[in-house]
């Protein structure tokens, strides 16, 4: 019986944990702040395990801010 309750128990709290991460997702999608923390996250773990991919991470980083803004047209 002890078991039964045990795992009952177990599963109870693995479903309260998905429904919290469900809903966790679901705000951050909303606010839209997932772009950023997961591609800061991946960096992070480029430079770690995988210079090369850090390296190509940074180099287009540095191209996005060389980006010569296009001038409107009733700038003319």
């Amino acid at each position: 019986m002890t078991s039964v309750l045990l795992s009952l128990l177990m599963v109870a709290c693995g479903a309260v944990a998905m429904v919290g991460f469900a809903l966790l997702a679901i705000r951050v999608r909303r606010r839209g702040s997932a772009g950023p923390a997961l591609g800061a996250a991946m960096a992070a773990y480029d430079e770690a395990m995988h210079s090369t991919a850090y390296d190509t991470f940074v180099e287009v980083q540095a191209q996005a801010d060389r980006t010569i803004p296009v001038a409107a047209p009733d700038d003319l």
